[in-house]
């Protein structure tokens, strides 16, 4: 962040902030008040100087059908196309950066066939409500200096965050879409405050990702089909968060035993070596050394799944999708012992848990146990299911 000059505020006797302040002077409040609130960053945008293309190119994304069944993206894609389509009167973002950067190799629990793996951020707690308590301080604050309309986003309203924090200078869209910070690497949660007031801006970040293409190379199901492009339908992330669905078979086997997320673009990113580990965000979930175990996620109820993940993003997923992805890792363990489990959730009321069931059990159990047991299920009402049955009898 640029230099900048002594803070010139007035604080009544209540501690209130009076509006008695220029915009250089908002420069200072801000990096006060977002280093009182605990962020990692922040920097300043002008609202005015982010151009055309980044909607071009989300237009794009949608008109691809890249989003998936991100129908939300879709329904509101006019007003995602520029801050000001969605309010007028904004003139400068702040963008602040929280760091979840880990402590440990992200992808240490890949290989371990009957533990799962959980990306990093889902394993703490929820960072929507860990971020806009935060961001609301600040606005307070710069609400009451200049005496401007403030608006506060965490990532639930049609506000392109990567695009204006590249502007800002936070850091720079890499080639996996992310953004990616000198100090922080790829490791940061992202809000922004708008304001009506004017302040003056930091310098946009460069890309500084040069040649280097390890995201993209490591993607297991190819969702980038060229540097700084992601197919949603192909991401793992998408595929076992944001998609209601069955999972395509074609994604299945490479999904391995990630559960909830993929952190591996994010892992490989050299700039992660600058990123120091957070631990001002607490970890919800606290697995043992190698992973938590399929048999127990398979074996929770509605009741357990709540208690289990209260406070981090999973619990938003539902127990159903959340065991439709436990099903597709118990079927890529190659652990045996995890059918009796299994055959029970054949019988779950979600037809999503009982069609990743019979996937999961036809690479587990010889071709003859799975036509006893699509015998015995020969009454299934639900067509995804019974189309699951066809394709293990056909394998």
């Amino acid at each position: 962040m640029a230099p900048t000059s002594a803070v010139r505020i007035k604080h009544a006797d209540d501690g209130a902030i009076r509006p008695d302040s220029t915009p250089h002077d908002m420069r200072a409040l801000v990096a006060r008040e977002a280093a009182a609130a605990g962020f990692s960053a922040v920097r300043i945008a002008r609202v005015g100087d982010l151009g055309a293309e980044p909607g071009r190119r989300f237009l794009k994304f949608i008109a691809d059908g890249q989003h998936g069944d991100m129908d939300w993206l879709e329904a509101k894609a006019d007003r995602r196309q520029h801050p000001n389509a969605m309010w007028s009167e904004a003139k400068s973002a702040i963008v602040f950066g929280l760091s979840y950067a880990p402590d440990e190799d992200p992808l240490r629990f890949l290989e371990v066939g009957d533990r799962a793996s959980i990306s990093v951020y889902a394993a703490r707690r929820d960072y929507h409500d860990v971020v806009k308590p935060r961001l609301k301080r600040v606005a307070r604050a710069l609400q009451l200096a200049t005496g401007a309309d403030v608006k506060v986003f965490v990532d639930t309203a049609p506000l392109m965050e990567k695009p204006l924090a590249a502007l800002s200078g936070l850091g720079w869209q890499g080639k996996h879409t992310n953004l990616v910070s000198r100090e922080h690497g790829s490791w940061l949660y992202l809000g922004i405050v708008l304001s009506a007031a004017e302040i003056e801006p930091d310098e946009a970040e460069i890309d500084h990702c040069g040649s280097c293409r390890r995201c993209l190379d490591s993607c297991p199901t190819a969702a980038f089909p060229s540097p700084y492009q992601l197919d949603a339908r192909r991401c793992i992330s998408y595929l076992t968060i944001e998609h209601k669905g069955p999972i395509p078979h074609e994604f299945r086997a490479a999904i391995g035993n990630r559960i909830f997320g993929c952190d591996d673009c994010l892992a490989v990113c050299p700039w992660n070596k600058f990123a120091q580990a957070s631990h001002d965000l607490q970890i919800a979930i606290r697995p043992e050394t190698q992973g938590p175990r399929l048999d127990e996620l398979l074996a929770l109820d509605d009741a357990a799944f709540r208690e289990l993940f209260a406070g981090t993003p999973i619990k938003r997923a539902g127990l159903a999708r959340f065991l439709r992805n436990v099903l597709i890792a118990a079927g890529n363990s190659a652990d045996e012992q995890l059918v009796p489990l299994i055959e029970r959730l054949l019988n779950h009321e979600a037809a999503l848990v009982r069609g990743a069931a019979i996937w999961a059990l036809s690479r587990l159990v010889p071709r003859a146990r799975i036509e006893r047991l699509a015998a015995s299920h020969a009454q299934e009402s639900d067509e995804s299911v019974r189309d699951e049955w066809t394709t293990a009898l056909a394998s």
